[in-house]
């Protein structure tokens, strides 16, 4: 599909006006948080994308209040739940309860049932309740009993992950880990900004988020974000990029080719796609460039590629994948 000049410069202001609220978001959020731009930065595009994202990274970096304040910001709902080996699926997507009085069964939604939902440490919970979860991510309902309850709109999943402690843990099957649709890998601050952090807590006065958005004012713009411009050249550098993963020799990726044991899913190039249209919305864009694609290409990657004996033997990690296939790949 080729779109003319003037419809794209005038799809160009279209974007900007609709995005302004993205700084909006970002001004208030910079009150609570401090750094973690990039965190925020896949939040919103998960949530304008329609897609849920897994977290990595050590206890206290904001993961939680990351989530909770951008909850605020949209008036929306929000829950935690905190994954433990002893937590069954009724504690997470609610259960039928027996009303002696009425002589009757009624039923009582669990926290799943909410705009935002923080999966804390899934990979502690056991496969039947990581999987409950997923399928209500995936279908977007839940069935409790006989009935089936639609889940709220907008509707996102953040699951969180403690790469230290594996002790104890259920690791995610790599075809439920394809279901988020980033993941993203998060740093400790710098020292400024730990230093920044330090000041921030040790206010006598911190200012709170204040709501700036509805979740229908999300939907909307969600179809906004449908309408930005994906050139047929991006949609096959997108197309070229997955495959490299799974055929490498094909693109003179020889090296590559013990090492990767399964690339990526259609999954990962309809992600691609998704995410590069919000991440260019994000930066009050009216089209998808090359530049857009290289920025979120490891946060919806990194999970979707399966690494062999050898690749772990020689310390190659999905992160050096990315960055060759990257390199290979003629950039339109």
């Amino acid at each position: 599909m080729t779109i003319a000049t003037a419809d794209i410069q005038a799809l160009n202001e279209r974007i900007k006006q609709e995005s302004s609220f993205v700084d909006k978001i970002n001004s208030e959020l910079d009150h609570v948080i401090v750094g973690q731009k990039t965190m925020i930065e896949r939040l919103l595009i998960a949530l304008l994308s329609n897609g849920h994202i897994l977290l990595e990274g050590v206890p206290g970096l904001a993961k939680t209040l990351a989530v909770k304040s951008l909850a605020s910001t949209i008036h929306a709902d929000f829950s935690r739940i905190q994954f433990t080996p002893d937590l069954l699926p009724a504690d997470l997507v609610g259960t039928m309860i027996y009303n002696q009085k009425q002589d009757s069964f009624t039923v009582r939604k669990g926290p799943v049932f909410a705009n935002f939902v923080l999966a804390d440490e899934i990979n502690r919970a056991p496969a039947k309740v990581q999987s409950a979860l997923l399928e209500a991510m995936q279908e977007r309902q839940v069935t409790i009993g006989d009935e089936t309850f639609k889940l709220p709109d907008p509707f996102l999943v953040l699951a969180t992950m403690n790469p230290i402690e594996q002790e104890g843990t259920y690791p995610l099957p790599e075809a439920q880990v394809d279901r988020f649709m980033l993941k993203v890998v998060i740093k400790y601050p710098t020292r400024e900004e730990e230093q920044a952090i330090i000041r921030q807590q040790l206010a006598a006065v911190r200012i709170p988020p204040k709501p700036i958005l509805t979740p229908e004012d999300i939907l909307r713009a969600r179809k906004v974000v449908q309408d930005v411009y994906l050139d047929e050249k991006i949609e096959k550098y997108i197309v070229d990029i997955v495959f490299a993963t799974r055929f490498p020799a094909e693109y003179r990726l020889q090296k590559l080719q013990n090492m990767i044991s399964f690339g990526g899913s259609p999954r990962a190039s309809i992600s691609l796609a998704q995410a590069s249209k919000a991440y260019a919305f994000l930066q009050h864009r009216g089209f998808v460039i090359p530049d857009d694609i290289r920025a979120i290409a490891y946060d919806v990657l990194r999970h979707r590629i399966g690494l062999t004996y050898e690749a772990e033997a020689e310390n190659i990690t999905t992160e050096n994948i990315i960055r060759d296939v990257l390199a290979a790949v003629q950039v339109p």
